[in-house]
């Protein structure tokens, strides 16, 4: 079912000029921060389209979901918010129509996705652009620099308190107290951290040795909770705490400025997108997929290395007509300047560009009735 497509590394370089907007919004509850009026594709469709996946996405989920249903009445779009790793899961095993992922497809589950989706397997669509924040709860401190080593330190567990001479020598200006640091992580398998293991496997991989997963390492294991807003909740329940997060998420805890090059960068939806510019399409899939490898270990300024492209993933074909009709529409609705403007508004992430829109939409075009 390949057709003639704008192409994946065309999608990977719009990626450069999205049009951002600020990033800080701290509702990690998933309510909706919609208009009234909507122009939502695929007005006057009907039935219910069924997702599982990222916990993150969740804020940016539900606005979505109440933008298409106001404009499509008959519709509902179920999503349950169970993780990446579950989303992917679900998907591969035919249990869902969608799956929202923080990380794309491995090897194993992109042919796995080929015995319910069709030769071609699942396809990604990038949903939005956002920073993975490290934040902490240190009253009085609102922001530490450190570089991927002294991260990487701090969650494997080799530094304990606030005071370190590892973290101190990089805030000389700073008061940093005795304070034990606690790492929260999370308990469920997560695009999230896997795309923080990346990170720390290539800023530091003399720390980092264990192999990038969605699940934490067992060695390294210590305070955890399920989901996005479960770490969150319990950083900001233990002081010394630290945990990593959609950026989203984080509300009025601390955040570390992560060394990149020759200074340290504050996460910023301009500085993710900045991030990203030097990715490339992950090979041996489909034309039209637009999942890509991010360089991690940057040194251009500005760059904020810690990030994650959310995905939205669906299959090029379904059994009904009712589900491509309902999959195409809603995968129209998420990427249109209305759908990003509402995640924007609820998930503080970042707007796609109208290149990277047209390259999603194509891809999204070529859904159809499996046969």
């Amino acid at each position: 079912m390949k057709a003639s497509h704008l192409g994946r590394s065309a999608a990977v370089l719009a990626i450069g000029t999205l049009a951002l907007t600020a990033c800080g919004s701290d509702n990690a509850t998933g309510e909706a921060t919609g208009s009234g009026e909507s122009s939502a594709a695929g007005a006057g469709v009907s039935g219910t389209l069924t997702g599982t996946g990222s916990s993150a996405q969740q804020a940016a989920m539900t606005a979505w979901q109440n933008g298409f249903q106001e404009a499509n009445p008959e519709a509902t779009v179920q999503y349950s918010p169970d993780g990446s790793g579950a989303g992917r899961e679900a998907f591969t095993a035919g249990g869902t129509d969608f799956a929202g992922s923080d990380a794309y497809l491995d090897d194993e589950e992109y042919e796995a996705s080929k015995e319910v989706c069709g030769p071609e397997g699942g396809f990604h669509v990038p949903a939005y652009i956002s920073p993975i924040a490290v934040a902490f709860n240190l009253p009085g401190v609102d922001t530490v620099n450190m570089d991927g080593e002294t991260i990487a330190q701090v969650f494997t567990g080799e530094i304990t308190t606030w005071n370190d001479p590892a973290i101190a020598e990089q805030n000389p200006d700073a008061e940093l107290p005795d304070t034990a640091i606690t790492v929260v992580h999370r308990n469920d398998e997560s695009g999230t951290t896997e795309n923080f293991q990346e990170y720390l496997a290539a800023a530091a991989p003399e720390v980092w040795t264990e192999e990038v997963s969605g699940n934490w390492p067992s060695q390294w294991a210590a305070e955890n909770n399920k989901g996005t807003a479960g770490v969150v909740q319990s950083t900001n329940g233990t002081e010394g705490a630290i945990t990593y997060a959609d950026a989203s998420a984080v509300g009025d805890l601390g955040t570390v400025a992560v060394g990149v090059g020759e200074g340290y960068v504050n996460y910023s939806p301009e500085a993710a997108a900045k991030a990203v510019e030097g990715s490339t399409p992950v090979e041996g899939r489909a034309e039209y997929d637009m999942a890509m490898d991010l360089e991690r270990d940057t040194t251009e300024s500005g760059a904020y290395p810690i990030v994650l492209v959310s995905y939205e993933i669906f299959c090029p074909q379904y059994d009904s007509q009712e589900t491509v009709d309902l999959a195409k529409a809603f995968g129209s609705y998420v990427i249109s300047e209305e759908g990003q403007q509402a995640a924007a508004e609820a998930a503080g992430s970042a707007p796609m560009s109208e290149n990277l829109r047209t390259s999603a939409q194509e891809a999204i075009d070529k859904i159809t009735v499996a046969g």
